[in-house]
């Protein structure tokens, strides 16, 4: 049975990625690791994704690979670089959370709204999008505030409010970075006319073939 790790720096992550496993693959056992203080240490620090950084993954990866984990997960999509130097580290797969989004969402369209909640995220994540699109980052500002104050319905009208900023910039796909923000899917969607694309469920399928 394959064992898959998930690693979240932030809790709104956890519920997400766990109930789209369950569904697109419920003999994948799982176990789950969050350290909540990576996002917050990293949106304070003047450093960034540095040297401290990238030596806290290297801890969680070799943590989750020595309880029998057959690929890692990483949930949280501002620390891109991070989850890269893993990937070239070891042989088993270790995925971002945003790679199989990207290349969906590059197959959708070539003017990219990208959609976050956490604004690390939008510094580092466009950079990670093919040459031939352009990415248009939108912070939804207030919405992650929202979620941590127990209004997730704030939450999605302020992501809902983000992608149609995005529209009036020329968007012609949507992207939700982050895997917190996919419980809002079905509002944009029905807001907006536009292809939406989001983290959690391309994320397991590439997983899923990863280790078929």
């Amino acid at each position: 049975m394959p064992r898959v790790a998930l690693i979240h720096a932030l809790t709104h992550s956890v519920a997400p990625i766990n109930e789209e496993m369950a569904r697109q693959w419920p003999e994948c056992e799982r176990m789950n690791l969050l350290d909540d203080s990576l996002s917050a240490d990293l949106a304070r620090s003047p450093n960034g994704l540095d040297a401290a950084m990238h030596n806290r993954f290297f801890a969680l990866a070799e943590y989750a690979f020595s309880t029998g984990a057959h690929g890692l997960l990483f949930t949280c999509s501002a620390f891109g670089p991070c989850i890269e130097a893993l990937a070239r580290r070891y042989s088993a797969p270790v995925l971002k959370p945003n790679e199989a989004m990207i290349s969906e969402a590059a197959r959708s369209g070539t003017r990219i709204g990208l959609i976050a909640t956490f604004p690390p995220t939008l510094q580092s994540m466009p950079a990670e999008f093919p040459s031939g699109v352009e990415v248009l980052p939108v912070l939804a500002e207030g919405a992650l505030n929202a979620l941590n104050g127990g209004d997730p319905r704030l939450h999605d009208e302020l992501l809902v409010r983000a992608a149609e900023a995005a529209v009036t910039q020329g968007a012609d796909v949507i992207a939700l970075a982050q895997f917190s923000m996919a419980r809002a899917e079905t509002l944009v969607r029905e807001r907006i006319a536009l292809p939406v694309v989001t983290t959690v469920g391309s994320a397991v399928r590439a997983m899923r073939l990863a280790l078929r």
